[in-house]
């Protein structure tokens, strides 16, 4: 059964940063392509980071790019988000979410496997 557990989400101030972790189980997880997903409150949910099973290519939105760095460790098994500078337009919920290596997706479709998420507040 795979599951993936977040963590590290909090209240920041604006400008501030934080780190995520994603512990993945019950999957080969080097066969994995991982991503973060994020859901603030009356949105759908979006695309903010994906990596290859490899860690040799990363894929960013836009909104996020040069501020959050997706990365990951293979020996265990769990894949990062830094942000930094972060606004309180990143508040929301987000979410780790995995599927088997092919390029990297940036639709919520392409992943069938998904955490609970964890909670980010920036306030200004």
């Amino acid at each position: 059964q795979v599951q993936l557990v977040e963590s590290g989400g909090g209240l920041v101030q604006a400008g501030g940063s934080l780190r995520l972790s994603c512990a993945a189980s019950g999957l080969s997880f080097g066969s994995y392509t991982m991503g973060w997903f994020r859901q603030a409150p009356g949105k759908e949910r979006e695309f903010v980071a994906a990596i290859s099973w490899g860690g040799t290519t990363t894929s960013y939105a836009d909104s996020v790019k040069g501020r959050f760095t997706i990365s990951r460790e293979n020996a265990k098994n769990t894949v990062y988000l830094q942000m930094n500078s972060l606004k309180p337009e990143d508040t929301a919920v987000y979410y780790c979410a995995a599927k088997i290596r092919g390029g990297i997706p940036r639709t919520v479709y392409d992943y069938p496997y998904w955490g609970q998420g964890t909670q980010v507040t920036v306030s200004s």
